[in-house]
């Protein structure tokens, strides 16, 4: 089933993306009525580190996210840009719905298999940036099965370098272009944060939700605009800056604690969340 956009909310094309002083804090999940809850990953649930493989995860972290998810009734989405196979070989295998590689695949309910919503990533493409990243002083390049993403936070003079190549890559070959926190990633068409979140709020299971994306990135902010027109409630991650996002929280323990207190919330606010 696809929902239909609340006539109160603006068209996409009518939403601004600005620099306000600040954000308000999201409200505690249990005053939302029936909410949706989308997470992005690095940046949100877990600090950013200098190599994507060396992120520390709370211990608690995937009990709580199997805790809201039964809450929600499902209701819960990791949508990440990692890969489903890369992100559970970090936390294990998740008993939530995940959709990875920036909405390149999208695995609506635990156990289920895996449905790619774009196509694999040339390999030539790939060796392109892998010899520009090896000639450029050996930045770290992180192959993906719908992108590819090369990370130049040691090698912060290869910026400008690496944007120009990406750019160039990205029109000869029809690619997306992504530039995050010092991370530069080409994608399929199909790979997109907004389009899942789409995906997920078509599902019979998300009907009638008010969707809730927590992120910290620009590659977030697809997300941010998709969900508006649903009345949600898009909460950037971290310091203010240009966003399209309605509210702030200032960093992961912040997450963790707003995640915690939602599950905990007393019996009125537990309703809310059925």
């Amino acid at each position: 089933m696809t929902q239909t956009p609340s006539p109160l909310a603006p068209p996409l094309a009518d939403i601004v993306v600005s620099t306000p002083a600040d954000l308000p804090a999201p409200v505690a999940l249990g005053e939302i009525e029936r909410p949706a809850l989308f997470l992005d990953f690095d940046g949100t649930l877990v600090s950013i580190v200098d190599h994507p493989d060396d992120v520390a995860i709370a211990q608690g972290l995937p009990g709580l996210l199997t805790a809201l998810s039964n809450a929600l009734d499902g209701r819960l989405a990791i949508v990440t840009g990692r890969s489903i196979a890369a992100l559970e070989g970090l936390v294990g295998p998740l008993q939530i719905a995940v959709a990875g590689s920036h909405g390149g695949e999208f695995r609506p309910v635990a156990g289920s298999a895996v449905q790619p919503l774009a196509k694999p990533i040339a390999a030539d493409v790939v060796r392109a940036v892998e010899t520009f990243a090896r000639n450029a002083g050996g930045l770290l390049v992180e192959p993906k099965p719908f992108s590819v993403a090369v990370h130049y936070r040691h090698h912060p003079e290869a910026r400008d370098a690496l944007l120009e190549h990406a750019h160039a890559l990205a029109h000869d070959n029809g690619l997306g272009f992504k530039h995050g926190k010092n991370v530069v990633e080409l994608t399929m068409p199909g790979s997109d944060k907004g389009a899942a979140v789409n995906q997920f709020m078509a599902l019979p299971a998300f009907a009638g939700a008010h969707p809730v994306f927590l992120g910290d990135d620009v590659t977030d902010e697809d997300a941010f605009r998709a969900i508006l027109p649903f009345h949600g409630c898009a909460v950037l991650v971290g310091a203010m800056r240009a966003t399209a996002a309605t509210h702030r929280l200032p960093d992961v323990a912040a997450v963790h604690s707003w995640l915690e207190a939602g599950l905990n919330a007393g019996p009125a606010a537990k309703e809310n969340l059925a």
